[in-house]
């Protein structure tokens, strides 16, 4: 199978990387279209492929085209990249908020598959939710949940929209963790502990509950009645939480992302 990944900023390099790195494409086999003069200069020097950085036949060859650009450049690549296309060409795309029928009109193809990674893709544990038109096939949808999970791990849904809800969970979710991640280290900073204890014993605690939480069957709420006890430390700070209203307060800011996110993809036409 023949790769061309269009754009050579961090995700397009985080997909290449991993599909060298499991094996499941060769360098000989991966192509690159990067528009940036400077950057495809410096993808040259790894050595992860076939580095262009203008538009040719060459497209035609991919099995599969990547479309890992900035959704405002969507204008200018559709024009570019659609006399090269053909219809056994798949094109996925990982462009926030462009429909799957906005991509198959400019491009004039109908074997799209549009997904949702996030940033821990980098190091191979990223969460991508991904969708596609009817013209794909199962072998096809298989062969691209196997270059998505390079990078972690992915769930397929069938109705379009839940990629902008997984733009809200999943897209945005790293963020989230960081900000109570950084309520943490500052509380710890205010108890009297260094930086770099405060961020030692945060990033430990994060690390051991989700482990907690993979390794065994027990809910979030089974957890939290597991560290609590009557009248003990933990109950204190969740009575203050639960008094403030922080969990129905912080459900509201995420849906407000997904708003965002149906917002922009209605503006990606």
């Amino acid at each position: 199978m023949k790769i061309l990944i269009v754009g050579g900023g961090n995700m397009g390099l985080t997909f290449a990387k991993s599909f060298l790195k499991t094996h499941i494409v060769t360098a000989d086999n991966m192509l690159i279209l990067e528009k940036s003069l400077k950057k495809a200069e410096e993808l040259k020097k790894l050595n992860i492929g076939t580095v262009y950085g203008e538009p040719g036949n060459y497209i035609k060859e991919a099995d599969l085209i990547i479309l890992a650009v900035k959704p405002q450049d969507t204008g200018l690549l559709f024009s570019i990249l659609r006399e090269y296309i053909d219809q056994q060409q798949v094109v996925l795309s990982i462009m926030a908020g462009v429909k799957i029928k906005t991509i198959a009109d400019q491009l004039g193809t109908d074997k799209i598959i549009r997904a949702m990674p996030n940033l821990p893709a980098q190091i191979g544990v990223g969460m991508t939710v991904f969708t596609s038109s009817e013209s794909i096939t199962r072998i096809e949808l298989v062969t691209v949940q196997n270059l998505l999970n390079s990078t972690g791990k992915s769930i397929y849904n069938e109705n379009e929209d839940m990629i902008d809800a997984a733009t809200a969970i999943s897209g945005s979710g790293p963020a989230y963790i960081f900000y109570f991640m950084q309520s943490l280290i500052n509380a710890a900073i205010q108890m009297g502990f260094t930086q770099a204890e405060s961020e030692l014993l945060t990033s430990q605690t994060f690390r051991g509950a989700i482990d907690l939480f993979n390794k065994f069957d027990f809910s979030c709420e089974e957890w939290i009645s597991k560290v609590s006890s009557k009248g003990g430390t933990t109950e204190a700070a969740f009575t203050k939480l639960n008094d403030q209203e922080v969990s129905e307060k912080f459900q509201v800011a995420i849906n407000q992302a997904l708003v965002r996110a149906q917002e922009l993809s209605k503006l990606v036409t």
